[in-house]
């Protein structure tokens, strides 16, 4: 399975302004998804999708063939994703690469994303044959589905069901949430015009490594894990 890895890393970003080039323990916050990309073996190519200038320079500095120009209406913040993903496909095999089998979505928003986190996503779509592979985080039990609720004035009210007395931890099944890692599909899933297909598949991140930074404060705690990660 031919896959081409695609790291979106658009120039605008209204919620944490500059993200994609702002400082990461060092490092521009985008090249935490290009390093990840270039060091996983189940990815054949990868380009870094941009409208920014300063994005596509970053990227050139870890191989010519990395950056690719994507056009200004791509770049809006009604764009779709699978927009810049038909674009990256059709711009490379006009070139005469590929065909592609299927795309990898790295998001530079999640830079705690090891290599090993991408090639066991798209080895996950590889041999279960499903229709796409994500990376997914198990929620924190505070927060369960379950223990959620709604207000009717000072009153407390199952959002969905009522727990039951359900309390502890372990009286609750597990549940899983996309943690924006790792998108992963095939070709017949992006002609279909969509990211993902019906038939999809987790692989499971830890909490630790499952960071998404949309805000200051995604940054700051970011900032803070990687500070720590230097330490040990």
């Amino acid at each position: 399975m031919k896959t081409l890895g695609i790291v979106p890393a658009r120039g605008g970003s209204k919620r944490c302004l500059r993200k994609n080039v702002r400082d990461l323990g060092g490092k521009p916050l985008v090249a935490w998804a290009i390093e990840a990309g270039l060091k996983a073996q189940r990815l054949d190519r990868l380009v870094v999708s941009s409208d920014d200038a300063q994005v596509l320079q970053i990227a050139a500095g870890y191989g010519s063939h990395l950056p690719l120009r994507r056009p200004d209406e791509l770049c809006t913040d009604t764009a779709l994703a699978i927009e810049y993903v038909k674009h990256a496909l059709a711009e490379l095999e006009s070139r005469g690469e590929g065909p592609y089998d299927a795309i990898a979505i790295l998001q530079p928003s999640s830079p705690l994303t090891l290599p090993a986190d991408i090639d066991a996503t798209v080895a996950l779509l590889d041999e279960s044959g499903a229709d796409s592979a994500v990376s997914v985080m198990q929620i924190e039990f505070m927060i369960h589905p379950l223990k959620m609720k709604t207000m009717s004035g000072d009153r407390l009210e199952p959002f969905l069901q009522d727990e039951g007395g359900r309390m502890a931890n372990h009286q609750l099944p597990p549940v899983f949430v996309r943690n924006g890692c790792v998108y992963a599909s095939r070709r017949a899933v992006i002609e279909a015009g969509k990211i993902l297909g019906d038939d999809c598949r987790g692989h499971v991140m830890p909490r630790e490594r499952s960071v998404d930074i949309n805000d200051e404060a995604d940054l700051l705690y970011a900032q803070f894990l990687v500070s720590r990660m230097a330490m040990t």
